[in-house]
């Protein structure tokens, strides 16, 4: 049970992509002055992050790189497309935060105006580009 414990501590405090480095911190500091649409922001980037980076770490494994694609064939055992997986992982992104996008609009439109340019803006959010390289 402790080390339940342990890894939940690390994961939250200590080893947390945003407390520890920093990372995506302009959006939250500029649309925090209000509780709800600040709790809405965070949820939009933790659905990102929690679809993105998995999703992001199987193109990468299964897909760029090196000798990933022996799978479809021999002849594709020495295709490296490791030097894509930079505008794979922001093409990813950017997909998945047009559709959390167009969700909030229809479901919420409130917290969508309130949100306004900030939410597209999650698709240019460091944080989740970091957790998708980190994850390589």
């Amino acid at each position: 049970m402790k080390e339940l414990f342990d890894i939940f501590i690390r994961s939250v405090f200590i080893d947390n992509m945003i407390f520890a480095y920093f990372l995506g911190m302009c959006s939250y500091l500029v649309i925090s002055k209000e509780v709800k649409t600040a709790f809405g922001l965070g949820m939009a980037v933790c659905f990102v992050l929690s679809i993105t980076v998995p999703l992001n770490y199987l193109i990468d494994k299964y897909l760029l790189q090196p000798g990933a694609l022996s799978w479809l064939s021999v002849r594709f055992a020495d295709v490296d497309l490791s030097y894509l997986n930079l505008i794979i992982f922001i093409a990813v992104i950017a997909g998945t935060v047009q559709l959390l996008e167009m969700v909030i609009e229809k479901y919420t439109p409130g917290l969508y105006l309130s949100l306004g340019i900030f939410l597209p803006l999650i698709a240019v959010n460091c944080a989740i580009l970091g957790g998708s390289l980190a994850s390589d």
